[in-house]
């Protein structure tokens, strides 16, 4: 193809324009010819361990004599002649498919398979953690009839089949979804009318519909782990909101502590399995999808691979969405009862509140009636004092020679001084008085 130029009418380009129209053709469907073998390998890679496995990928191409890509890529697919290898990069998992084109002297469907050429200690040595293989036997049946059920059925040493006819008979697929006697489970596909593209297309939509199957079951576990705690959550948080009901005495502490040990158990166990059981969901409506795409033809006396993902799959995934769902229901509960409880609380501390300002407001009440006490007794301690000082001032008079009658004149001073003392405190209390509503209402506007 010619190299076009990149923008010839110099318009402004988003910088991921070209990422984005690549996207779509970055996993094309393979051509598979018939007959063929193949054997798909799915592993959990981890993120630190991405790059050792890009390396070990590398080798294949040494060992084919080929020259390895530098770096990495979603996509690669190697023609090694009579041997194809293809790497795909997913979110979680990494896919291999090995493609053995060299099968004329297999007689069995599965007496060779896609790795019977590639080196045993390549494959001992991938990195990761295989959760899918199974090997794809491909038949060439245009020009001869399919072999009878029995014969078909050794093939699967034995073991119940699952079989359909795809694209409208264009095809026949039969599967077990079972491991057999060498750990990897087997499809064997009759290509009746179809091109090897055509072929090709089925071929990856059945491997991605047994893929899928496999990592949507990943979550099973999980649900059936956590499930019956759950159940025991459930009735511990229902006895605790019977008691709140029936408004015995609690204590309030405990419970609020017993409640807080459950929200956290709920938060850790929804951040172990909010990922997991999300990725089921995903990978049982791609299974869906692949599953419509096939447009089954049954085959009588057999389940189709749609009516055996209904009655299997889809009771396993109702699992992992009924656990996600009780969990996110359970903490949604928690937080209802730990709200009545710290409304409780609240309650509870507002009554302390309240009996604690009555009691303050009597004490207030009790100190304003003793320091009028008070100040009634020092009016009339200072009034004292100030008659006697006054009486060493009219006998100092009356001794210089001021004619006055002592006697007289203190008993005339006696009113007259309470008065000025009484008057003086009053004005004094009036003036602290008037400091302190000054203050309150200064307090008033800043709030």
């Amino acid at each position: 193809m010619d190299q076009l130029p990149s923008n010839p009418y110099g318009l402004d380009l988003h910088p991921l324009r070209g990422a984005l129209y690549d996207e779509l053709h970055s996993r094309p469907f393979q051509v598979i010819p018939s007959p063929s073998r193949l054997t798909f390998l799915a592993a959990q890679i981890a993120s630190e361990s991405r790059e050792q496995e890009f390396e070990h990928f590398q080798k294949i191409y040494e060992h084919f004599g080929h020259r390895a890509p530098e770096e990495d890529g979603v996509c690669y697919e190697a023609d090694f002649g009579q041997v194809r290898v293809r790497r795909e990069k997913h979110l979680e998992f990494i896919t291999y498919t090995f493609v053995n084109l060299d099968v004329e002297v297999c007689a069995d469907p599965f007496e060779c398979s896609g790795i019977s050429r590639i080196p045993e200690e390549w494959l001992r040595a991938l990195p990761g953690t295989v959760v899918v293989s199974f090997h794809v036997a491909v038949e060439d049946a245009r020009q001869q009839p399919e072999p009878p059920l029995p014969v078909v059925k050794s093939f699967f040493e034995g073991m119940r089949l699952v079989g359909s006819s795809p694209q409208g008979g264009d095809a026949r697929v039969w599967t077990t979804f079972r491991l057999h006697s060498d750990g990897f489970g087997r499809f064997l596909i009759y290509n009746k009318r179809m091109s090897d593209s055509q072929l090709g297309r089925l071929t990856q939509r059945v491997m991605e519909i047994e893929t899928y199957r496999l990592m949507a079951l990943l979550g099973l576990p999980l649900a059936r782990k956590y499930n019956p705690k759950l159940t025991d959550m459930d009735r511990q948080l229902a006895e605790t909101t019977s008691n709140l009901a029936a408004n015995g005495n609690l204590d309030e502490r405990v419970l609020l502590g017993k409640l807080t040990d459950m929200a956290a158990w709920v938060e850790a166990c929804r951040a172990r399995t909010t990922f997991r059981f999300s990725a089921t969901r995903a990978y049982h409506d791609l299974v869906l999808k692949r599953l419509a795409e096939l447009r089954e033809d049954e085959v009588s006396g057999h389940l189709t691979i749609t009516e055996f993902m209904t009655r299997r799959l889809t009771p396993a995934v109702r699992t992992c969405e009924s656990v996600s769902e009780r969990l996110e229901n359970l903490s949604r509960r928690i937080d209802r009862v730990s709200d009545m409880m710290r409304t409780r609380v609240e309650l509870s501390i507002q009554g302390q509140n309240q009996e604690l300002l009555a009691s303050m407001d009597r004490r207030s009440k009790i100190q304003l009636m003793m320091q009028h006490t008070v100040e009634g007794l020092s009016v009339a301690a200072i009034s004292y004092y100030m008659v006697g000082l006054l009486k060493y001032l009219i006998e100092a008079l009356y001794n210089s020679g001021v004619a006055i009658d002592k006697s007289l004149t203190v008993g005339i001073s006696v009113p007259v001084v309470v008065l000025v003392v009484w008057f003086a405190t009053r004005k004094i209390h009036k003036k602290f008085l008037k400091l302190a509503t000054e203050r309150a209402d200064q307090d008033d506007e800043a709030h």
